[in-house]
C-alpha cells in the first residue's frame, strides 16, 4: 500500500491541502510530504490554528492560505476526514490522494483514500511513508513530532504504536524531548484566558452516577474552554460558538471516559450524518460544524452523552 503511495508522490508537481483552522498534525504531515516528495505547495485555505501558525514561523514552513489547485499533476489531502472541512471553492478531482487517520465518513469514496483510524495522529502514517526517503531534514522530524504531540494531548492519548514512531523519529533526528516541547510552547493570551473564564460562568452540567457532562457557549477558543471544563471536574465537555447561521462545537473527554466506552468521534460523526452537518474526530476529542442552532445541537450532544452514561452505568456493551 505504501509503495503505491510513494510511487504517486514521487516527482509529480503537487498541491497538498489541509482542513480549515489547520492544526499541527495537519501541517506537520503536509510539510513532511512536501519536503520529502518535491515539488509541492502547501495550502491551508481555512487558515491555521495558533500553535501551527507559531510553529510554521519558527521552522520557516511556507503555507499559503489562498489556493489555486489548477495545473498540478496531483492533489493530496492530509488529516481531513471530509471534503466539507476544506474551505473555499476548490475542485478536488476524482482519484486525488487522501491520507487520513479519522473514522471514514464515506465522503472520499471517489478518491484514492489511505486511512488508518487506529493511528492517534496522521503524522504517524506520514512517517511510515517518508521514513525511507534520503536526507530528511531536522525540521521535518520536529514537525512530525509536533503533530503527534498535539493530536495525543501531549502523549496522554498515545498508544504503543504512537510511542514507537515517536521514539524512532527522535532517534533518527537526534532530538531531545525538551527541543520538541519548546517548539510547541505557547503562553495563554489574555483573550484566551478571558474566554475560558466566561465560558465557565455560562456552563451547565448534567450527571449520571459518577459521570458529569458539561456544556457552554463561547465566541472563541472552544477547545481551550473544553479543557477548562474538564479541569473543573467534567468528564465530557462540549463548547459551542455561533456565527450567523453557522455553529461550531468542540468536545473533549477524559481518557478514563474513553476507557469506559465514550467515543466522541463516533458520536459526532453519527450526529453529523443525521443533521447534514460535518462531525467526527477521535475518542477523546472531536468536533462538529455546519448550518444550525448551537444551543439545539448542544442539547442533542448532552442527550446522547447521557444515554452513553446510562449505558456505562448499566454495564451494557456499546451499540
Amino acid at each position: 500500500m505504501l509503495a503505491h503511495v510513494t510511487e504517486r508522490l514521487r516527482g509529480r508537481e503537487k498541491v497538498i491541502l489541509v482542513h480549515g483552522n489547520a492544526d499541527m498534525d495537519a501541517i506537520g504531515s503536509a510539510y513532511a510530504l512536501a519536503e520529502c516528495f518535491p515539488p509541492a505547495r502547501i495550502y491551508a485555505p481555512g487558515g491555521l490554528d495558533r500553535i501551527s501558525r507559531m510553529v510554521t514561523e519558527k521552522l520557516g514552513i511556507d503555507v499559503k492560505e489562498s489556493c489555486d489547485a489548477g495545473d498540478h499533476e496531483l492533489i493530496v489531502v492530509v488529516d481531513t476526514s471530509s471534503p466539507d472541512q476544506i474551505e473555499g471553492d476548490i475542485d478536488i478531482p476524482d482519484g486525488s490522494l487522501v491520507i487520513d487517520h479519522h473514522k471514514p465518513t464515506g465522503k472520499w469514496s471517489s478518491m484514492d483514500l489511505i486511512c488508518d483510524d487506529a493511528r492517534a495522529a496522521c503524522s504517524e502514517i506520514i512517517w511510515d511513508i517518508v521514513k525511507d526517503c534520503p536526507d530528511i531534514g531536522r525540521n521535518v522530524y520536529l514537525a512530525l513530532l509536533g503533530g503527534m504531540i498535539t493530536d495525543t494531548g501531549h502523549l496522554q492519548f498515545a498508544n504503543a504504536a504512537t510511542l514507537r514512531s515517536f521514539s524512532e523519529i527522535m532517534e533518527r533526528g537526534d532530538l531531545e524531548m525538551d527541543e520538541v516541547l519548546s517548539l510547541m510552547k505557547m503562553e495563554q493570551s489574555m483573550s484566551e484566558r478571558s474566554a475560558v473564564v466566561k465560558c465557565m460562568g455560562r456552563s451547565r452540567f448534567e450527571r449520571v452516577g459518577d459521570m458529569l457532562v458539561a456544556v457552554s457557549l463561547s465566541g472563541s477558543f472552544e477547545a481551550s474552554c473544553c479543557k477548562g471544563l474538564l479541569s473543573a471536574g467534567a468528564d465530557v465537555a462540549f463548547v459551542a460558538s455561533q456565527r450567523d447561521d453557522v455553529f461550531r462545537i468542540s468536545s473533549r473527554a477524559t481518557q478514563e471516559m474513553v476507557r469506559r466506552g465514550i467515543h466522541l468521534g463516533d458520536m459526532l460523526s453519527d450526529l453529523g450524518a443525521e443533521t447534514y452537518t460535518d462531525g467526527g474526530g477521535h475518542g477523546a476529542a472531536a468536533g462538529i460544524s455546519g448550518i444550525g442552532d448551537a444551543e439545539a445541537m448542544l442539547n442533542i450532544c448532552v442527550k446522547r452523552t447521557m444515554d452513553e452514561f446510562r449505558r456505562i452505568k448499566s454495564g451494557s456493551e456499546p451499540v
